[in-house]
């Protein structure tokens, strides 16, 4: 497993997989898995390749045609390659390569590599690397002997590289396992029994190499076992663990703020909201830390239960944090809470209630003298409920007893960042986590598979219903026009509406100022035009579609005070139109905006695009969401974009997510940034196998909490968790 590739492969070779694939050694390799399979004779579904993805396909040659380059001197060949079912792709090669034509003769099968452009309409390969298969000359004879005994029936297609293609790697993978001795079996084997897994050897060769549809398929349920095993075994250690720490009960107190609070609400909470929020006080009452998920969907009314739950542990004597992952967000928490709590939130001024707390906000923007007040306050515990922003996490931040930190939209922040928050208190504080965007039921067992998780699918009354429409600018344009009249037809009726671009503007990417999330690359390196900005978009719309009315712009590069006036001025009504960034797609609350359009809406992600809409439809008024977008009828951007507006369930968008992104990234890869050999388990297709590794690990760490009679899958588990992502699942 650790023997150098370069022992193995050749000094150059092993370069170039170290170089660009991270792999140095017999096991990267190994653990290297195919991202696919094809078959001889059926087709690579050419038809869904994206534009500017780097892909290797499995084609027949249809067709050759030479012709003469019109801007130099040459021959250009182009090559036309498809399957039966009728998606085309052109390879071209430039310069005289009559060889080249001769070699990519009609009729024969090949692997093609290369990065995915459009000429004209045209999908297109310029220079692709290739290897083609069977009916080989003389010639190609020792080139492809090996890719052939290699493949047998299923062709082995590896994630590769410009530079280390698809053949490439599965050459070195048959030199590697030609002499490759596997690691002992770490599952323990009543396991594998219980289970029928097949063992660690067989797997590893037949993942590569496979002698049948059949073994591949047990070979690849095997490797999925011990990845979903992995990550399993270090969540249900760290719930063990984290069940032993002492925490601070912070039990209800009959007659304090909380019981004031819900006599003074101006609305009943639904039977969602006093079911979780007896979960939450319940597990506040403990001496263990609470470590719970509160999900719930846009307006669903987490912010109450949260705040309920502060209210508990301030009666209990201790002080409840709220992290917010921008300021206006944390501003509007702010303002929001002080009007719920009234004169229950505002102890020390003249019309405070007598069991009174303070209520206090803290940002990287406070002017310095608001600040010191700020901190004095907190560190004196006079401040019962604090609101901020990553600010929080600073050095000269203290709690007098911090109890409690409400994380909210928690994806949005760094694991540091949430672990710095929960070092501030002299015992580990109990912490609650809320989120938005719903979460699919094996995401939440894989990545907060040690949280106790709680769901609120209900609505408040009088919340109303949004209506989601594509707006295909492109084809239509008569679409978009209509879309900004009715942009005018709602603002006539006493309405507001938002404007969602996906970039800021005025500064090239890459600079320095202003957060880098929200400014995406002014252009691609497929050539598309870039995003539309909020400050090229709010002029055009002030001189156009939109004359007449009042229009702010709002976006994370915006000092902090003046971000606050917009909000404020778009919240009382004294604008017509907010131009936002997704600076706007968490906590904002203006129940009479009823309509919003986001433009180059393909450029957002699913759950983004469900999170903007929700801050429509939040009054008595109906909600519409206009998704503009230039991307063509049958791509994959616009058959998402279509999903999202067929539906308003959350939990359906979330599938559909985590369909069309990376697992990886869920699983954590991207906040390592190291390689990963997490390759095979699929949270949406692996759900069973994942309740069942679960299961076992849960066994196995009752009987071994330290896998200390189990050493090779304790070594196993530090494999395939790395200690950074371990850490990562630790600090939760």
């Amino acid at each position: 497993m650790d023997t150098p590739l370069s022992k193995l492969v050749g000094a150059k070779t092993a370069k170039a997989l170290a170089g660009h694939l991270d792999l140095h050694t017999a096991g990267d390799l190994v653990y290297h898995f195919p991202r696919r399979y094809d078959e001889r004779g059926e087709h690579t579904d050419i038809r869904a390749l994206d534009v500017g993805e780097q892909v290797t396909v499995l084609a027949q040659v249809q067709r050759t045609a030479v012709r003469p380059m019109r801007q130099r001197r040459g021959n250009l060949l182009e090559v036309t390659v498809g399957d039966s079912t009728g998606g085309t792709l052109t390879l071209t090669f430039f310069g005289n390569q009559a060889w080249r034509e001769r070699e990519l003769r009609p009729g024969r099968w090949g692997l093609f590599a290369g990065k995915v452009t459009e000429f004209r309409g045209r999908r297109q390969l310029n220079g692709p690397e290739y290897v083609l298969l069977g009916e080989a000359t003389d010639g190609e004879a020792a080139a492809n002997e090996e890719i052939e005994e290699f493949a047998g029936a299923l062709i082995p297609v590896y994630p590769a590289a410009a530079a280390v293609p698809t053949w490439v790697i599965a050459r070195c993978v048959r030199v590697v396992l030609d002499t490759f001795t596997p690691p002992d079996d770490p599952l323990p084997a009543t396991l594998r029994a219980s289970r029928s897994l097949v063992g660690i050897g067989p797997a590893l060769r037949e993942i590569h190499r496979p002698s049948s549809k059949e073994e591949l398929y047990r070979a690849r349920r095997r490797l999925k076992w011990d990845e979903a095993f992995a990550v399993q075994l270090t969540l249900v250690q760290r719930k063990h663990r984290a069940a032993a720490w002492p925490a601070r009960a912070r039990p209800p107190r009959a007659g304090g703020l909380l019981d004031a609070f819900d006599a003074r609400l101006p609305y009943e909470l639904t039977s969602g909201q006093r079911d979780v929020g007896r979960e939450i006080g319940a597990d506040l009452a403990t001496a263990h830390p609470m470590h719970r998920l509160l999900q719930g969907e846009v307006g669903s009314g987490k912010t109450v239960v949260a705040l309920r739950a502060m209210l508990q542990v301030v009666d209990a004597g201790g002080q409840a944090a709220l992290l917010a992952p921008t300021e206006v967000l944390a501003a509007q928490h702010h303002r929001g809470m002080r009007d719920l709590l009234g004169p229950l939130g505002r102890a020390g001024e003249l019309d405070a209630a007598e069991q009174a707390t303070r209520v206090e906000l803290v940002t990287g923007s406070l002017p310095a003298a608001a600040r010191r007040a700020a901190l004095a306050e907190v560190a004196s515990g006079r401040a019962g409920l604090v609101l901020g922003t990553h600010a929080l996490l600073y050095e000269g931040v203290d709690f007098a007893d911090l109890g409690l930190v409400v994380v909210d939209e928690q994806h949005r922040f760094g694991v540091e960042q949430r672990d710095a928050l929960r070092a501030k208190a002299d015992q580990p504080p109990h912490v609650l986590v809320m989120t938005a965007t719903p979460i699919p039921r094996t995401v939440a067992m894989t990545v907060y598979g040690d949280l106790e998780t709680s769901t609120l699918s209900q609505l408040p009354r009088g919340r109303s219903p949004i209506a989601s429409h594509v707006v295909p600018a492109a084809e239509k344009p008569a679409f978009l026009d209509r879309a900004w009249r009715r942009v005018r037809e709602e603002v006539a009726a006493g309405h507001q509406a938002y404007v969602v671009c996906p970039r800021i503007g005025d500064t090239p990417a890459g600079s320095s100022t202003g957060p880098a999330a929200e400014e995406p690359p002014a252009e691609d390196d497929t050539g598309r035009r870039a995003p539309l900005a909020v400050t090229e978009v709010a002029p055009l719309l002030a001189e156009g579609p939109l004359h007449g009315l009042r229009i702010g712009v709002l976006h994370g590069r915006l000092p902090a005070d003046e971000k606050d006036a917009v909000m404020r001025s778009f919240a009382a009504g004294d604008l017509d139109v907010l131009v936002a960034t997704t600076v706007i797609e968490v906590g904002v609350d203006v129940p009479n905006a009823t309509v919003m359009i986001v433009l180059d809406a393909d450029r957002f992600g699913v759950s983004q695009l469900h999170q903007l809409r929700g801050r429509v439809g939040r009054g008595s008024a109906a909600g519409l969401c206009l998704l503009v977008t230039e991307a063509a009828e049958g791509s994959s951007a616009r058959e998402r974009l279509d999903a999202v507006a067929s539906t308003t369930d959350g939990f359906k968008l979330a599938e559909l997510d985590l369909e069309q992104r990376r697992e990886g990234d869920v699983l954590g890869a991207t906040q390592s940034g190291h390689r990963s050999h997490l390759r095979l388990l699929s949270l949406r297709r692996d759900a069973e196998l994942i309740r069942d590794a679960r299961a076992e690990a849960i066994v196995l760490v009752e009987e071994d909490p330290e896998l200390a009679r189990h050493p090779a899958l304790a070594a196993s588990v530090a494999a395939l968790v790395d200690a950074e992502r371990a850490e990562y699942l630790e600090k939760g």
